[in-house]
């Protein structure tokens, strides 16, 4: 009898070196990882092995992780069922994480893909081999973070006793032979920029003032060979800079503070000067800033994505809050959107009422807590505010996102911004939106003199709403019929908000429409 064919057994050999020392070589580490494995595997032929010609080489990657590119490929290979065994030199080579090696067998196991480690003899059918090869990532884990911590105090001792270890090169310098070189070019700018800081006093109108001269960052080069080259100087990044110590001939490490064997670019007398000057501004800021009213701090957006920060203006004692865009502040004003600046309180008014309404939850709009928690994002453009929102777990048909039409400040008024005039007419909108709050506080007052014994918390409840914001638009039931009926026709101010009805609404039918100006 003949003996039976065996399947053509598909292998793939995967390779990995931790560091890039040697990998230069004409014949390196890899390189004997894939001579040992092809021996084995053309052993294995009498089995139907058969070596695919992809390679699947890492070098230089740790294998505390997987996101190493030769091995993403090889992994998507086993996706699409192009190979059946994997082959590897040790375990170790394709990961050093009991996590990550979990993950690896089950999909091994969900595409029926074997691996083999040719120095290492198991099989991972049984649940002996699988014991074994946990012990054997076990001691590879280990060995990994052993080495992790030798480098980290071989870093610790260097950086004691000045020696730069690797990084970013800082601006003003060069990387020649592991040593930190000055370039003349780069030392004048640094010191440019310490000086320019000094005399303008702000990160902000340091950035504006080299970026108006045209002066660029340094271009960075990644580990990867991609290289960065920024087109302007940013806040932080000059932020760094001026905090750098290198610059003085000093390494900071954690806490501590160590001389450096480089040569420095600043005499410690500037360097001292422009620390006294940003802690000065850093007390400065967080003086104002712990009282500040803003209510949509860290949520506000123009409709280009920059985010818009709380400033003010103070004139003849009185305070105007606006919130403007970081573009503007930065002095990128070509970036920013269309309304780099607004009113605070305008628009603060403007989100607040939309909330009340769309939401039926006026608790929501009652402190700074409850509208972070509930706003998710508030992007600011010239005709529409769009305010994204939270899951309300409370509420079965929350509103992800309220779109509410808007009228900036756009008129100057003796150098303040002001609001369009009141003659302007409510848009339909608005008009919807208090046509159905007062259809619905009428509701409820009806309810309440046709049924004996219900109360407000009764309504509030049936309608899945909290009591106060029943009881806020309930004096809606007993609005004019004239002002009603001004609304309905599309003849009511501009500016007419629920907040307002329902906040300062006389008893008098009269004094109602004298306050509106209805005829």
């Amino acid at each position: 009898m003949k003996a039976p064919i065996p399947k053509c057994q598909r292998c793939a050999i995967y390779t990995r070196k931790s560091t890039e020392h040697n990998l230069d070589l004409a014949f390196n580490s890899l390189d004997a990882q894939r001579e040992a494995c092809e021996a084995y595997i053309k052993s294995q032929a009498h089995e139907g092995w058969r070596l695919i010609p992809q390679t699947y080489d890492d070098g230089g990657l740790s294998g505390a992780s997987l996101e190493r590119p030769a091995l993403q490929v090889l992994l998507n290979a086993v996706r699409a069922k192009k190979i059946d065994i994997i082959v590897v030199y040790k375990v170790d080579r394709l990961t050093r994480s009991l996590a990550d090696f979990a993950k690896l067998v089950e999909l091994f196991d969900e595409y029926q893909v074997s691996f083999v480690s040719i120095t290492q003899s198991f099989n991972t059918t049984s649940s002996m081999g699988r014991l074994t090869l946990n012990v054997l990532l076990s001691f590879a884990q280990f060995e990994r973070e052993v080495i992790g911590e030798r480098v980290r105090d071989k870093i610790a001792a260097s950086k004691r006793k000045g020696i730069w270890v690797g990084g970013p090169v800082p601006l003003g310098y060069r990387n020649v032979n592991k040593k930190l070189e000055i370039i003349a070019e780069e030392a004048d700018l640094v010191r440019k920029i310490f000086a320019d800081y000094l005399r303008l006093g702000s990160v902000g109108a340091l950035a504006a003032s080299l970026n108006r001269e045209g002066i660029q960052p340094k271009p960075r080069s990644l580990a990867s060979g991609r290289t960065i080259a920024p087109q302007r100087f940013m806040v932080g990044p000059l932020a760094h800079i001026l905090k750098n110590r290198f610059y003085i001939g000093e390494v900071a490490y954690r806490d501590e503070i160590h001389p450096g064997s480089h040569e420095p670019i600043l005499d410690r007398q500037t360097f001292d000067a422009v620390q006294a000057r940003l802690t000065e501004r850093a007390v400065a800021r967080s003086k104002l800033r712990a009282p500040s009213p803003a209510l949509l701090t860290g949520r506000i957006f123009d409709e280009r994505g920059n985010p818009m920060s709380p400033t003010h203006a103070n004139k003849k004692g009185v305070r105007y809050r606006y919130y403007t865009s970081h573009a503007l502040l930065q002095g990128r004003r070509d970036d920013a959107g269309s309304i780099p600046r607004v009113s605070a309180p305008h628009l603060e008014s403007v989100v607040l009422d939309a909330l009340s309404v769309d939401l039926g939850n006026i608790e929501a709009v009652a402190d700074l807590q409850a509208v972070q928690q509930r706003i998710v994002k508030v992007i600011v453009a010239r005709n529409l505010i769009t305010i994204r929102l939270s899951d309300d777990p409370e509420s079965e048909d929350a509103v992800p996102v309220v779109k509410v039409p808007f009228a900036p400040y756009l008129r100057p008024r003796k150098g303040i911004a002001c609001t369009p005039s009141n003659t302007r007419t409510i848009d339909d909108q608005t008009r919807t939106v208090l046509l159905t709050a007062i259809a619905r506080s009428r509701s409820w007052i009806d309810k309440l003199m046709s049924t004996e014994g219900t109360t407000l918390a009764d309504i509030a409840a049936s309608e899945k709403l909290v009591e106060r914001h029943v009881r806020f638009l309930a004096p809606l039931a007993y609005l004019s019929p004239r002002i009603v009926e001004a609304i309905f026709d599309g003849r009511a101010p501009a500016d007419l908000t629920v907040s307002r009805f329902a906040r300062d609404l006389p008893k008098s039918w009269t004094e109602q429409e004298r306050s509106l100006d209805i005829a």
